[in-house]
């Protein structure tokens, strides 16, 4: 359930990230609507969840850490869907579909953005219900959503007691990045590119020394020469 909720959290970040440009429609606020919706369903899910296992009083303590991690875990995620929920109010308010105040930005994103919330959503095709003013209509409902989710995530402070900086990480941190092995095409790219990168810095400094050098014996040769110059002059 903490897997399913990263993943919609992400989708919804995505998502976010295309309000107020030119693909910016009607079906990407109901696809960020639904999208929304499914994520505060798995929240409240793993909500449950963990809350009963770290309450109950009988589970060992190698199962308590385990279960500590993934409320750390999940916390972070509940206050990335609030950040986002928040952001996403703004823009909105900024950028209304129904009585346009401001033109769309030319971003240079281009397509539809169905395909990421049908992933949110494990669905193979999005079917679009909303009506024509669910750019305005949707953001009441928002606010109040906000609001729901800072009072969950007040709940979960007060029901749950862990401090993050006292939970142990399973793995060193961006050793996800330094691992080839469960990684697509274009992550081992980027992991490739990062890795020559510092072959290229390090060659940098040995230019830079050359560079200095021979300013430094031009300027030392100008020098000289007006010396003589002055000399002979005077």
């Amino acid at each position: 359930m903490l897997d399913a909720l990263n993943k919609v959290t992400a989708c919804y970040r995505h998502l976010v990230i295309t309000l107020g440009s030119t693909s910016d429609s009607q079906n990407l606020r109901e696809e960020l609507k639904k999208t929304r919706k499914k994520a505060q369903e798995l929240a409240t899910a793993n909500r449950t969840k963990l809350t009963a296992l770290l309450k109950d009083k009988t589970i060992s303590k190698d199962d308590r850490t385990e279960y500590e991690r993934l409320w750390v875990l999940f916390s972070s995620s509940m206050e990335l869907l609030d950040v986002d929920m928040k952001r996403s109010l703004e823009i909105g308010q900024d950028f209304p579909l129904k009585v346009p105040t401001r033109h769309l930005i030319q971003t240079g994103m281009t397509g539809s953005t169905t395909t990421v919330a049908a992933r949110a959503m494990s669905v193979q095709n999005m079917k679009y219900e909303a009506d024509s003013n669910i750019d305005t209509a949707d953001l009441k409902e928002l606010q109040t959503e906000i609001t729901q989710v800072g009072q969950m995530m007040e709940e979960m402070e007060m029901k749950v007691q862990v401090a993050p900086w006292a939970v142990e990480a399973k793995q060193e941190a961006g050793a996800e990045l330094k691992s080839t092995v469960s990684v697509g095409n274009s992550s081992v790219g980027v992991i490739s590119i990062c890795e020559e990168e510092p072959k290229d810095v390090d060659g940098e400094p040995g230019l830079m020394k050359v560079f200095a050098g021979i300013i430094f014996t031009v300027i030392v040769l100008i020098a000289g020469i007006l010396a003589y110059c002055v000399i002979n002059l005077s």
